[in-house]
């Protein structure tokens, strides 16, 4: 793996701070290039860690693919045949098409508490994804999937990341921890199932107006969106996609269209334009938005997290596409 080089921290973070503004309070970001790790995080210690959102999508991609090489699941694999949904309209459900966003499944369950909670979300900055995995099934037995067609869904990936873990006999956070956390040395990078169970240290999002907003932590979300992670654990992990060991890394691959300009793997978008492939993952929850892409062809990528709901969407597109300073030193 890579080593990363903290004396190349302070030209990433003059250049993150032109690309931002002074505005978030808290960031993490690294890059990688030519085998180097090169991250730093601006407004809290380096080892603190911070939520990945939506880019956990990209892990549990990960996760469901390293599964098929392991012969645990297969394509045609359903939620009934891991998950205690026997009997409801989603037991029919693939993993495969989970995989691709093509389950018909909602983007959320449409039941009465889960709109509260996104209404309390908005209103006092709550954590609307704190169930536990037997009220996660509880919904999803009283939901009925719509046409097999591209739609986006924070509950298939919620169900995906839980049925892969059962089919290894497992939970998810220890899915997590046994085949991307400890192979790869990340460290911190956890799915925390409550509060409590944060890190000291851990980062405290906020909205656009400053105001701290609850964590996101639960149980039956975090294959969806519930990992934490550090910029070296980050940094690393991107290192870990573009040099191939990583686990599932061919869920990189697109294999289906998902919107205009846009082919997903297992989770994972890919964008061509200008000659060039980008494959990346975005994500963003009460207080903290994330983005991490490739460019594999160069063999380069970035991440960055920010502390607060201000995309950083085009700061990630920036520091993919440019040179940026040969810092750091080459890791094995």
């Amino acid at each position: 793996m890579p080593a990363t080089d903290p004396s190349a921290a302070t030209p990433l973070t003059e250049r993150v701070r032109t690309l931002l503004g002074p505005r978030p309070r808290v960031v993490a970001v690294a890059t990688v290039r030519a085998g180097v790790v090169d991250s730093a995080t601006l407004g809290a210690d380096p080892g603190s860690d911070l939520e990945l959102g939506s880019v956990s999508k990209g892990v549990t991609g990960l996760l469901y693919v390293d599964a098929l090489e392991r012969g645990e699941v297969s394509a045609a694999t359903t939620l009934g045949d891991l998950l205690d949904v026997a009997g409801t309209p989603v037991a029919a459900v693939r993993l495969a098409d989970l995989a691709t966003h093509r389950s018909g499944l909602p983007r959320l369950p449409t039941s009465t508490p889960v709109l509260r909670a996104t209404l309390d979300l908005w209103r006092h900055g709550t954590n609307p994804y704190g169930e536990t995995l037997p009220e996660l099934l509880e919904q999803a037995r009283r939901t009925v999937p719509g046409p097999p067609r591209p739609r986006y869904s924070n509950l298939g990936f919620e169900l995906l990341g839980h049925a892969v873990a059962a089919a290894a006999g497992t939970s998810y956070a220890d899915l997590l921890q046994r085949r991307v956390a400890g192979p790869l040395g990340l460290d911190p990078f956890y799915a925390p199932s409550e509060p409590s169970g944060l890190r000291p240290g851990a980062v405290v999002g906020r909205d656009r107006r400053g105001r701290e907003r609850a964590p996101w932590t639960g149980e039956a979300m975090a294959p969806a969106g519930g990992i934490r992670a550090s910029a070296e654990a980050a940094g690393l992990l991107v290192a870990a996609l573009l040099d191939g060991t990583a686990p599932g890394v061919a869920a990189l691959d697109p294999v289906a269209p998902l919107a205009r300009g846009l082919r997903v793997g297992a989770a994972w978008m890919t964008l061509a334009g200008r000659g060039r492939g980008l494959t990346f993952h975005n994500g963003g929850t009460g207080g903290f938005r994330s983005w991490l892409g490739l460019d594999r062809a160069a063999g380069t990528g970035a991440v960055v997290v920010s502390a607060t709901t201000a995309s950083v969407d085009r700061a990630g597109f920036a520091l993919l596409k440019e040179p940026g300073p040969a810092a750091g030193r080459q890791g094995r």
